[in-house]
């Protein structure tokens, strides 16, 4: 019986462990798509705590504590750091089967050193020697993400915001690149009309530019396209539920945002046919400026209205979703291909149910202009776990080429989550030696090895082109 989290976790073979602690083990991390606050990079930030550093903003473990049964005070509410630890650790042993479990261990093992299994009886301790650890040097942001061998770090950032951070970090020393990512998704968000009036102020001062109709809007945004561009930006990013088949002209968006602007909310299909008009623009402009596109698919925001009212977004109330995909996202790609305008591409889907959709999708659309153009991306939110990321690996396997692949993302707002690039590597490098060792592939360590340092790590960095002025 093997060990928990011995150095061979995850690793069934004699030939898995090879190919990881021989190939994957060691490489640097590129992290394409994340949400760390770029202004603790900035700051070099130094956490007081574990709890800060641990649970502050994860609603993966707060999603688990509120099924436990945990008070939101613990989670969310006023109690104290160590109180709110507390009930996370009494939370970490009902957490069996759950990835959380692993991350927990694997997080407290990589990063601090310990061993021990979290529960109620050992969090005192635990906790005591991670706030210890944490006062030195070393543990500050740029310590932890130097720890773990990260290179390249790409951000979310909206188009109203200022970027002033990512500067900073440009002008110090830190050999990370820190890079925007363009999300223009409350720029889209024309269902609420009062609210959507109060984006346009900050978009406005962001651009220094008056936006009274349609036109203002899309210079204000092309302006901060430009600006991230600047930056050193190259990614965009988009969270959408779905892509939508709907005809538009320009008149109509012209009619819609008026309508909004003067505080009405529109209808569904003015909903749709808006948010197509700037989808394809976002497109154009990323194919112009040679950016790589994201696009995440398919999950279900917000449903406890008493809760998003309570708490805001971005809390714990999200779901995967069971939206129709694959007519309207063709149609979105086709439009941009058949004038060979398509930017390189990665997609996401939050429901298991599109793997087979995304892993053939993406092969109409690669031209042989770039290897692996059009990428189905990494398994992502609800999938990023043994069973989800195996489904994935399989699929893209069976459909296209692995081979090409761009790996791993945390996706994640914790500066202790890189584990997770580990807990993909082995469990890609179980797939490989699994199929080895039964004479399904052949036994040519040195290149499957190649493809697997690929996957890990040099794919991406040939994709995206962070370097290009």
């Amino acid at each position: 019986m093997k060990k928990f989290l011995s150095p061979d976790f995850l690793l069934n073979t004699e030939t898995a462990g090879r190919l990881y602690h021989d190939h994957a083990a060691d490489l640097p991390i590129i992290d394409y798509h994340c949400h760390l606050p770029p202004n603790e990079i900035a700051d070099n930030h130094s956490f007081k705590n574990l709890t800060e550093v641990w649970l502050r903003g994860d609603h993966y473990k707060w999603r688990a504590m509120r099924i436990n049964g945990i008070d939101e005070s613990y989670i969310t509410g006023n109690k104290t750091d160590g109180e709110k630890f507390q009930k996370w650790a009494e939370t970490v042993p009902y957490t069996l089967r759950n990835p959380l479990y692993h991350w927990t261990h694997l997080e407290l093992k990589r990063y601090f050193g310990i061993d021990q299994l979290l529960s109620r009886e050992s969090a005192e301790e635990i906790y005591i020697e991670c706030n210890r650890q944490l006062q030195t040097p070393e543990y500050s942001v740029q310590g932890l993400l130097n720890k773990m061998k990260v290179e390249v770090i790409c951000t979310t950032d909206d188009p109203a915001d200022t970027l002033e951070f990512h500067q900073s970090i440009a002008k110090s020393d830190l050999p990370i690149k820190v890079l925007p990512a363009f999300r223009p998704d409350q720029s889209m968000g024309i269902g609420d009309a009062v609210r959507f009036k109060f984006y346009l102020e900050k978009l406005e001062r962001s651009a220094d530019i008056s936006i009274s109709d349609y036109s203002g809007f899309m210079d204000a945004l092309k302006s901060r396209h430009d600006f991230f561009h600047s930056a050193g930006c190259r990614i965009s990013d988009h969270g959408l539920e779905r892509f939508y088949n709907t005809e538009w002209d320009e008149k109509i968006i012209k009619d819609i945002f008026k309508k909004v602007l003067s505080g009405i909310n529109p209808n569904q299909s003015e909903i749709e046919k808006f948010q197509s008009a700037l989808l394809l623009q976002f497109a154009e402009w990323d194919f112009e400026k040679n950016w790589v596109q994201q696009f995440h698919l398919g999950a279900l925001r917000n449903n406890n209205s008493r809760m998003l009212g309570s708490l805001g977004p971005d809390t714990g109330w999200d779901s995967i979703g069971d939206f129709p995909q694959a007519a309207a996202l063709s149609s979105f790609l086709n439009s941009l291909d058949k004038n060979n305008r398509l930017a390189r591409t990665i997609l996401y889907n939050n429901n298991p149910a599109d793997n087979e959709v995304m892993a053939t999708m993406i092969g109409n659309f690669n031209d042989g202009s770039v290897a692996g153009k059009v990428q189905w991306g990494s398994a992502w939110w609800f999938l990023d776990q043994k069973e989800g990321m195996t489904r994935q690996l399989n699929a893209l396997s069976n459909m296209g080429l692995i081979s090409r692949f761009v790996g791993m993302i945390t996706d994640s707002r914790s500066f202790l989550s890189y584990p997770r690039h580990e807990y993909f590597r082995r469990i890609l490098c179980n797939l490989f030696g699994d199929e080895i060792e039964k004479g399904e592939l052949p036994n040519d360590i040195e290149w499957t090895g190649k493809l697997i340092k690929d996957i890990c790590y040099f794919n991406a960095r040939s994709f995206f082109n962070w370097n290009e002025k």
